[in-house]
């Protein structure tokens, strides 16, 4: 079993979260001040991400930062 690459597994984590929540990924660019398509493509696991971004993330959706980089069951079987 190969481990998945860190931006990887923050798109995932991201995306799970904000499908919890019911937001929209327009509606969460705009709460953190990004474009959707930015959003889009840290979902998708393309965007090295700054640690303040992962910061602001993580605030935004109620969830302590680390949480965003460790990947779980529910998101290990997502691209």
């Amino acid at each position: 079993m190969s481990e998945r690459p860190l931006k990887s597994v923050l798109g995932s984590q991201v995306r799970a979260l904000r499908q919890e929540r019911g937001l929209t990924q327009e509606r969460l660019a705009e709460e953190l001040g990004v474009t959707p398509r930015y959003l889009a493509g840290t979902e998708r696991g393309e965007r090295n991400l700054t640690l303040d971004s992962v910061d602001s993330l993580a605030g935004q959706l109620g969830v302590p930062a680390q949480s965003l980089l460790i990947e779980d069951a529910t998101t290990s079987t997502q691209p």
